[in-house]
């Protein structure tokens, strides 16, 4: 009896595991589509990532955007007062991707030492000021570095007169530096580690190291090489200074945003990238209304908004790439215009070449798929 009970009560608890007996003159419910295992959602079925950055840039109708107060190529005021520049052009092209306009910024203009500040406090949602990423600013001031927009590294300026071949005879110089920058340790560190002496002839700022360097208050002016090539443009006779060809440091430049905000990082740095893929793509702002129409390529199609939606992953429209393309160019048209052969700089692409180029470069975006 004890058996039979005991097996009445082990075909019961199976019988519950299953979901009971069916009813009575019924077949067993078949499984439906919601008893499927559930596939990975599409693409663009996934709920996009808030980003308070963004809610607020879009709320009050403008990109806030730190830059420096006046470098050649890089952020300088035209005869008009419009704002020009390869780092005001990112700035521009935030504004195209977040609010489809790039004239949609206000720019602010930060000084070396207090640029992080200004990005902490949130008076900024981007910094776009020629800053270099370092370990101590990356992992110690509650910022990130979305992306490097261009890789530099730090030299030296000199009177062609004095006929110097390297920084190498540079022993017992006086050097001109700005206080408050990555340039002011690398050149203590490149003189003690080579056992020379030399003596820092502090600046508040660029303008005023470069005043110092043409009045003759130092012998050399050190700073990022393509802060050095801004500075000559403006000596009265730029042909008769020289940069050095030594490089004695890694400078990758970009822009800056707050880490608090991861979303806002992805779409600064998808901006980025979009300029870059733009230009591996063939495509420039002149072209890309009419490749949005006649692409077939499909990773031209998704990057122009034509096929898939993956902007929306960022609560971007659809068309944000594209937008970018055609209001500020593909970076080699940006390069070009502000530092490059159509501009008083004349600097060549070098590091900042595409990965692919025939003189390779460092430049590489991911794919947008």
């Amino acid at each position: 009896m004890i058996r039979r009970l005991m097996a009445i009560a082990a075909t019961m608890a199976f019988l519950s595991a299953c979901g009971g007996p069916a009813p009575e003159g019924k077949a067993p419910a078949k499984p439906t589509a919601a008893d499927a295992p559930k596939a990975p959602a599409a693409t663009g079925q996934y709920k996009p990532a808030r980003s308070p950055t963004l809610e607020a840039v879009r709320k009050r109708g403008y990109l806030a955007c730190g830059v420096h107060p006046g470098l050649p190529g890089f952020a300088l005021r035209d005869a008009r007062g419009e704002w020009r520049g390869f780092d005001v052009d990112i700035c521009r092209a935030v504004a195209a991707a977040t609010l489809g306009d790039a004239s949609k910024v206000r720019f602010t203009v930060i000084g070396a030492q207090d640029r992080f500040g200004a990005l902490q406090r949130g008076e900024l949602d981007l910094l776009s000021r020629n800053t270099s990423q370092t370990f101590a600013r990356d992992a110690g001031l509650g910022i990130a570095f979305p992306v490097t927009t261009y890789y530099d590294g730090q030299g030296f300026l000199a009177r062609r007169a004095i006929n110097l071949t390297s920084a190498e005879e540079l022993s017992g110089a006086r050097v001109c530096v700005q206080e408050g920058t990555a340039s002011a340790g690398n050149v203590a560190d490149y003189f003690r580690v080579r056992g020379m002496k030399y003596r820092a002839v502090m600046a508040a700022s660029e303008e005023q190291a470069r005043a110092l360097y043409e009045n003759e208050n130092c012998d050399v002016f050190t700073a990022d090489i393509s802060a050095l090539a801004a500075s000559r443009s403006l000596l009265s006779n730029p042909n008769a200074h020289v940069i050095l060809p030594d490089v004695i440091s890694k400078e990758p430049l970009g822009p800056v945003v707050r880490r608090e905000d991861p979303v806002w990082t992805e779409i600064v740095r998808w901006t980025v990238y979009a300029t870059l893929l733009g230009e591996e793509l063939g495509l420039s702002a002149r072209t890309v209304e009419q490749a949005r129409e006649t692409a077939t390529d499909p990773e031209t199609r998704r990057l122009l908004g034509v096929e898939g939606d993956l902007g929306a992953l960022l609560g971007l429209k659809p068309d944000w790439a594209f937008q970018v393309l055609r209001q500020v160019g593909a970076y080699h048209e940006i390069f070009r215009r502000d530092l490059g052969q159509d501009s008083a700089l004349r600097l060549d692409r070098g590091l900042n070449a595409l990965w692919n180029a025939p003189a390779p470069g460092l430049m590489y975006a991911p794919p947008m798929r």
